[in-house]
């Protein structure tokens, strides 16, 4: 009898440590290739990482950096929403997810954007990278120097769309980083990574972000999913007048991947709401690990079936093994999700990204934010002049969105547009010698192109 009670006892204890275990928040970190974070977007504070900084696969968490040089191309002149984009064979060969144009047919980079955002359509990726580069290789160069111009130190990109390749890595810190980036340099395009659904050529296609349409504020920003790094979410939502950034990466399933983004989510604003009451919350990874979050026992890392997948798709197929290993995380973790150096450089004053990004809601995506401040009366002969364009508006336009990114730069400038036979130079003018050089200096560093003018 006594032994009957006592294996019964056992099972009940284990039934319990099960339970236990599969309720607690921590239980997703038990999966070797997880890693989160969640960082406050206007401040940059990290809230809560757990494998920040161990390297991981991006899937098409890529196209959020394929949309940002898209963007960039737009607001730089070198590119239109209205452009009209030839699908290549080898973007037609790409596998699902995808709008499935064949090679030899067309569709304007406005639609190519929504198709990559919404649908996370793998040959549009490809047809974007090859419109703004020349060719997917000379791309996806493109978007690695951009990632070491942000600040993304263990990102490196070998596909524009996310499908595999054992050389392209990233973690969750530079995925926040990207985020933040996007949000902060081209507020007006940013309403891409928020559609809810698309129309194209009488097929409506809904979001794979499926958080976009469970309220709480969510607004974007990007799915991924390949046998190797799991279900990727990267998500941002906005409560009382504060924007997070969450992202997942190598969750189980798409609704278990929401589920804990959810639950990181509604933990970081908790921590601001209390905040906002005057609680003195010093650590915020305190708050998260006291309920439960990243206090998991750590995995090893076997090696991971990688295959050419649907995107954040539930499907099999083929696979080849390729090793896979965890970067070890630094001694001390960062508090602070950095600026990039060039933003640093530039030497910004804080801007609120949610105001930003409320304002240029219903504005037109191919409109650049407007200047929110006048030129000051001008204080010498030099000049800037940030590009030469076949349109005059292109180049007022341009010159209004050069001056909201370095507008400590061009404080004491004007803003003129000088006609030159069928070119338009967008310069800023009334500058003296050491003002102009520095300036150019600062948009050099971004990867924007300068010219100092002498005086005539």
């Amino acid at each position: 009898m006594i032994e009957v009670l006592r294996r019964s006892l056992l099972a009940v204890l284990t039934l319990t440590v099960l339970w236990l275990g599969a309720a607690q928040p921590g239980a997703a970190q038990e999966n070797a290739r997880y890693a989160a974070i969640v960082v406050d977007a206007e401040t940059g504070e990290v809230l809560f990482a757990r494998h920040a900084d161990s390297r991981r696969y991006p899937a098409s968490l890529t196209k959020m950096m394929t949309l940002y040089l898209a963007f960039e191309a737009l607001t730089e002149g070198r590119a239109r929403l209205t452009d009209v984009l030839t699908v290549s064979p080898r973007a037609a060969s790409q596998p699902p997810s995808k709008l499935g144009l064949a090679a030899g047919q067309t569709i304007t980079l406005d639609d190519a954007m929504r198709a990559t955002a919404v649908r996370s359509a793998n040959d549009m990726a490809v047809v974007i990278a090859e419109h703004i580069g020349g060719s997917e290789a000379r791309f996806t160069n493109m978007m690695t120097l951009k990632a070491e111009q942000l600040g993304m130190t263990q990102t490196r990109y070998a596909t524009a769309n996310g499908l595999p390749d054992p050389r392209q890595i990233t973690s969750a810190r530079d995925q926040a980083i990207l985020a933040r980036a996007v949000m902060r340099d081209f507020p007006q395009f940013y309403s891409y990574f928020g559609l809810h659904d698309w129309a194209y050529n009488g097929r409506d296609y809904r979001n794979t972000n499926g958080l976009l349409r469970a309220g709480g504020g969510y607004d974007g920003m990007k799915t991924g999913y390949t046998n190797a790094s799991g279900y990727n979410l990267a998500a941002s939502a906005v409560r009382d007048g504060k924007r997070l950034i969450t992202i997942v990466l190598g969750g189980r399933s798409t609704a278990s991947r929401n589920a804990h983004v959810a639950e990181l989510m509604d933990t970081g604003f908790e921590v601001q709401r209390r905040r906002t009451q005057g609680e003195a919350i010093q650590v915020a990874q305190t708050f998260f690990e006291q309920r439960g979050f990243g206090v998991g026992a750590e995995a090893l890392s076997p090696p991971i079936a990688y295959a050419s997948l649907e995107d954040d798709a539930e499907i099999g197929g083929e696979s080849t093994q390729v090793a896979y290993t965890a970067a070890p995380a630094p001694a001390v973790l960062p508090t602070q999700v950095a600026p990039s150096p060039s933003e640093r450089a530039a030497a910004r004053p804080p801007q609120s990204l949610t105001a930003a990004l409320n304002a240029t809601a219903g504005a037109p995506l191919n409109a650049p934010a407007p200047s929110r401040e006048p030129a000051r009366a001008a204080s010498g002969g030099w000049a800037v002049q940030v590009g030469a364009f076949r349109e005059e508006k292109v180049a007022s336009d341009w010159l209004t969105e050069v001056n909201r990114r370095f507008r400590s730069q061009f404080a004491s400038a004007e803003r003129n547009v000088l006609a030159a036979g069928d070119w338009y130079r967008a310069r800023f003018t009334g500058l003296t010698e050491i003002a102009a050089k520095t300036a150019c200096d600062a948009l050099a560093e971004r990867r924007v192109t300068c010219m100092v003018i002498r005086p005539d």
